[in-house]
């Protein structure tokens, strides 16, 4: 399976790059990932095929611990989707196309978040998943 993290915005600002290129990074070592940042949404739908899972990050979604969380990924492995995107809105949210083509949505809090603080809590809670779903000390109870 491969992870597409995406966020509807501008590019990475430097004073939170490295934080993001990091938790990628470790990322990767469990799957491959990668990043589509774009400020139009309808270059976004055009990558999502109908086989692909989707998980849209919105402040009225399901709140999961981080347990829960590693298993709903993995979850979703066991599937065998192709790719699974993880969606980071807009600044208005995500439009009304966005929100049906989900097939989940996820909160990480009631709280809205800025897009690259996002980017930062997103790529660790992933990378925080894969060290339960694989059993390594990362993750502490």
């Amino acid at each position: 399976m491969k992870i597409i993290l995406v966020s509807i915005g501008r590019a990475d600002e430097l004073a939170y790059k490295a934080l993001i290129q990091d938790y990628t990074s470790r990322i990767s070592h469990y799957v491959d990932v990668s990043w589509l940042v774009s400020d139009k949404e309808e270059i976004i739908l055009k990558q999502i095929k109908k086989e692909d899972y989707v998980i849209l990050l919105d402040e009225r979604g399901t709140k999961l611990s981080s347990t829960d969380l590693a298993t709903k990924l993995e979850s979703i492995q066991n599937q065998s989707y192709k790719k699974l995107f993880f969606i980071i809105g807009g600044a208005f949210g995500a439009t009304k196309e966005l929100i049906d083509r989900a097939d989940y949505t996820l909160s990480f809090s009631q709280c809205v978040f800025p897009h690259m603080l996002m980017r930062i809590l997103l790529t660790e809670q992933i990378y925080r998943a894969f060290t339960i779903i694989k059993g390594e000390k990362y993750h502490h109870e």
